[in-house]
């Protein structure tokens, strides 16, 4: 396996820019994640790494060397599509096998390297049977032998999971990352799905309109967004944003009530605070304490996301336990945990500070 740097990267076709000025490094093993919604860059950059679409600018190194302006097949990377793309007139064995034989490899080296994948993937009981046969998961081991086996320096996943099921793309999330573990891989995975994700990756590039807008390991981005955009699409429900002032004495007023945090100094422009559901508790409606009225209950077994709204109309949701009774019209003051939040400009959506005082 072998580390990828990309500096600089920029993909345009036309008057089009899909990717822009994209820089990062995937370690040598590492599990690395491009997330971001359709249109966002994830894929071109995925394709211009492995080769299969040439930058506009920028350079692309993969074990030190310089591939920016190599085809696909002298990069030494494989691919694994969302469609399977496997043969159908194929069984298990010669699809696996296909790419080896196409190189050329010895037959003895061929059913030694096949049979050694399959026992990795948990499929060397289907090595004989033909793929069209088998369920989407097992066909999707199948495309991931054919990948493997080439034992190439960095895999390439494009949602490889996307034509699962959600229940069992979760057991597959488990059994590709565990995959990883014993390749100890250089892998690159794109996603639209937060869940597959933060589940997975080492690392998570998050995308949007091109831009890279964080790139941290999943818990500092659940954790330290660096913009409304992240702290909106990463979380289910996602973070919650309170319009505020600060006050005379450098207090966050949200709803017209004093939070109770250390005075910092004044800010100018627009603030926007963010918290998300977990750290929102609700208690009785009285104090100086943002109210809100509960309009909406989702009931989760052993928790509940209560919606309210602030008297301005902004909305927040808070996770609490299902044992908490809240009903629609109720009335509860907001507790906000100080050592969880974020501040915002509300001017571009960066995050300004994190944590107790925001100061």
């Amino acid at each position: 396996m072998a580390e990828i740097r990309v500096e600089h990267l920029a993909k345009r076709f036309g008057d089009f820019v899909a990717v822009r000025d994209s820089s990062f490094t995937v370690r040598d093993g590492e599990f690395f994640c491009l997330l971001g919604p359709s249109g966002c860059g994830k894929t071109t950059t995925m394709r211009m790494i492995a080769g299969l679409e040439l930058p506009s600018a920028g350079r692309i190194l993969l074990g030190g060397e310089d591939v920016t302006m190599r085809r696909a097949a002298e990069r030494d990377i494989a691919f694994v599509f969302q469609l399977f793309a496997l043969y159908p007139h194929m069984n298990v064995r010669a699809n696996i096998a296909f790419p080896l034989r196409a190189q050329g490899v010895a037959r003895a080296e061929i059913a030694q390297r096949v049979a050694e994948a399959a026992r990795v993937l948990r499929i060397d009981h289907l090595l004989d049977l033909p793929v069209a046969g088998l369920s989407s998961g097992d066909r999707q081991r199948v495309a991931l032998g054919r990948a493997i086996v080439r034992r190439p320096k960095a895999f390439m996943m494009d949602e490889p999971l996307g034509a699962l099921d959600a229940e069992f793309r979760h057991t597959m999330c488990g059994e590709l990352r565990a995959l990883h573990d014993r390749l100890h891989a250089t892998t690159v995975y794109v996603t639209h799905d937060q869940s597959e994700a933060m589940a997975m990756a080492d690392t998570i590039a998050v995308m949007n309109h091109g831009v890279i807008e964080q790139l941290a390991p999943p818990q500092e981005i659940y954790d330290r967004p660096a913009s409304m955009y992240v702290a909106e699409f990463i979380g289910s429900p996602s973070m919650n944003f309170l319009p505020c002032v600060r006050d005379a004495a450098g207090r966050l007023l949200v709803g017209g009530a004093a939070l109770d945090l250390p005075p910092a100094p004044t800010d100018r422009g627009e603030l926007i605070l963010g918290v998300r559901p977990e750290h929102v508790r609700l208690g009785a409606a009285e104090g100086p304490v943002p109210r809100a009225r509960v309009y909406g209950v989702e009931y989760l077994g052993t928790t509940q996301i209560v919606a309210l709204t602030l008297p301005d109309g902004t909305p927040i949701k808070a996770r609490t336990p299902a044992s908490l009774a809240a009903h629609v019209g109720d009335a509860f003051g907001l507790h906000l945990a100080a050592d969880r939040l974020t501040l915002f400009a509300g001017s571009d959506g960066r995050a300004l500070r994190w944590g107790t005082g925001l100061g």
